[in-house]
């Protein structure tokens, strides 16, 4: 540890999320290591360490000779005074070294409200924020993770950003460096070559050709530059031969998710026509139940972690299920180890489940019904009965369980007050449901209900969809509160309608809002995730300054053959499809899930043979 940091650490907040020497954190000889490569997170110490992708990719890269993963997090308020004020540029938590003196810089995106803390810590690190006055090859700037698949509100500053999965691509492009590198290459011709690669999309090839209204007429291929006309995401074919970071590192401070993390299988069957992230990891792969036991279980031996979460999109949809709870709770269970599942659906929660759930301790239930009503579940392809969600309340109380959180959105497409007062009738008949099933009513029951605000997303069949306005979207929960205000055991809880709003500007904007981002954090902006720091005020002067209408990224509706500033990101799910799907919405027709029969989402194209095995 250097000296300034020495002196700074006595002075800041939670000192451990800034000195590294953690259990398994990986340190290398720099003799020995030809690519240096900073994994960066846009969040907190105590965000970036939860997450699963970024365990992966660490441990991944370290596993290759001569490359060295380091990772790296956005500091907060105080440690970023701190350094600024020493002259401490960002550094990897590893060696301590300034990352400016890495090779390849890598920036995961996982919220369009992280982007003012990518732009500043580029600055931390002494680098110039804009690709063009990087003209070198080192160090390197790359971005990815589920925002890169509309990429251009962050394009000016990004040299290259990755589509789908990075396990492989990753590795590839560390490859071409290398030659690169070897070969005194400049960073066009780098460029060009990865350019070949798929699932990268380099921007700086792209050009945003507008009509004058506004609209994108194209996004043009530069000429010579030999990009593709779309770029394919990546994806790993075969889970079980896939990379699982076993050893992981032991935070040295409390984090958000300090557990052991299986991931039972990628993709999602379910379909839900709002979801990005169900449309975008298609086709599901699953791993084998064998293969996840033995990992839990020596990543538990190695860490000494009392509590695992099986993760995915939906885990409850995995098929194995209780096949590998059996098998984990063998061990888990004389350990005094917790079992949990995060994402439960109400029509897959079972007797069965439960029980083996609660043999070590009882965890919150969550459920997502997403909607109050039959007709706008169906119109949004949720895919779940009242009734199911119900005879799972009932199976949790009779359980034992005497508390469950229900999340809801607003401002769904075809929303009616109908469906919004539908959300505190639901919430009614789950408190019913506690009454009459409860063996120990004198505990009382906890029912939170929680409502976001609906943002449309590229690449899912709501991408065409106007958001509703923030006035009316404060009407909905007025008309939400007012309705459950007498209910004693059911509390309300309602999201911040002005960063969703924002996240609805970025998730659909284009290249223009790169000049409201910079502007808006030379004028303080960073941190816009947490409520200590975000200013709504700044960004709506920003997006004034640069002459911008955020209201015509947020809540306009596009037309069927309007061009997406993300036209050229190929997420293997047809056009076609989306835009059927949205048809159907508004027919309240629903899709079946992915077991019962395949949509033809296209999806299947990845797969050697071509066919999912959801």
């Amino acid at each position: 540890m250097n000296r300034t940091l020495e002196h700074i650490l006595p002075k800041v907040q939670k000192p451990a999320r800034y000195t590294g020497g953690e259990y398994n954190a990986v340190v290398k000889d720099r003799r020995a290591v030809d690519v240096r490569y900073a994994l960066c997170f846009p969040d907190t110490y105590e965000i970036g360490m939860s997450n699963l992708g970024c365990r992966i990719l660490y441990g991944l890269m370290n596993q290759q000779e001569g490359v060295w993963c380091e990772r790296c997090y956005a500091p907060w308020g105080d440690m970023e005074e701190e350094m600024r004020r020493e002259g401490l540029l960002l550094y990897g938590l590893e060696s301590g070294d300034p990352i400016s003196d890495f090779d390849i810089i890598g920036f995961s995106l996982g919220y369009e409200m992280a982007y003012s803390n990518v732009l500043n810590m580029l600055d931390l690190a002494g680098l110039p924020l804009r690709s063009e006055d990087r003209p070198e090859l080192t160090p390197l700037i790359v971005a990815g993770g589920t925002c890169a698949y509309n990429p251009e509100p962050l394009a000016p500053f990004i040299d290259l950003f990755v589509l789908g999965e990075g396990e492989d691509v990753t590795l590839e492009y560390i490859q071409l460096y290398r030659q690169a590198k070897e070969e005194c290459w400049s960073k066009e011709e780098f460029l060009q070559e990865a350019a070949q690669i798929e699932g990268i999309y380099v921007p700086s090839f792209y050009e945003p050709i507008y009509h004058e209204d506004g609209t994108l007429a194209e996004m043009r291929v530069k000429e010579g530059s030999g990009a593709p006309e779309t770029v394919r995401k990546r994806i790993v074919e075969d889970m079980n031969k896939s990379y699982f970071p076993v050893k992981t590192i032991i935070p040295s401070t409390e984090i958000v998710h300090d557990r052991v993390m299986l991931e039972l299988f990628r993709g999602c069957i379910r379909g839900c026509r709002f979801c990005q992230a169900g449309y975008t990891y298609r086709p599901v792969r699953n791993r084998d139940p064998k293969l996840l036991a033995q990992y839990g279980k020596a990543a538990c031996e190695d860490s000494g972690y009392q509590e695992m979460t099986l993760s995915s999109l939906s885990s409850t949809d995995y098929p194995c299920l209780l096949e590998l709870c059996d098998d984990l709770l063998d061990y888990c269970a004389p350990r005094d180890i917790g079992l949990s599942l995060p994402s439960l659906r109400a029509d897959t929660f079972s007797m069965n489940l439960m029980e083996r759930l609660q043999r070590v301790r009882k965890g919150g239930l969550t459920f997502a019904p997403e909607a109050g009503t039959q007709r706008l579940r169906d119109a949004i392809n949720k895919n779940l009965r009242e009734e199911d969600l119900l005879q799972s309340v009932r199976t949790c109380f009779s359980g034992g369980w005497n508390g469950v959180k229900l999340y809801f959105m607003l401002g769904l497409p075809t929303e009616t007050d109908e469906d919004v007062l539908g959300i505190a009738d639901l919430a009614r008949k789950v408190y019913f449901a506690w009454k009459e099933c409860s063996p120990n009513k004198a505990r009382g029951v906890r029912i939170t209900v929680s409502t976001s605000w609906f943002v449309p997303k590229p690449h899912t069949a709501f991408q065409w969809e106007a958001q509703i306005t923030r006035e009316e979207y404060q009407r909905r929960v007025d008309l939400l509160r007012d309705a459950l205000k007498r209910d004693k055991s059911i509390t309300y809880n309602w999201h911040d309608p002005e960063t969703s709003y924002l996240e609805a500007v970025f998730s659909r904007g284009d290249r223009r809002l790169a000049d409201v981002l910079e502007y808006a954090w030379q004028h303080g902006a960073k941190m816009d995730s947490w409520s200590e720091y975000f200013d709504f005020q700044r960004w709506m002067d920003a997006l004034k300054a640069c002459g911008v209408d955020g209201d015509f990224y947020a809540h306009r509706e596009r037309p069927r053959d309007e061009v997406f500033p993300w036209c050229r990101i190929d997420p293997m799910v047809t056009p076609a499809f989306l835009w059927r799907e949205r048809e159907q919405c508004y027919s309240s027709q629903t899709t079946p899930d992915c077991r019962t029969r395949c949509s033809g989402c296209g999806a299947n194209r990845l797969l050697k043979g071509g066919v999912c095995n959801g």
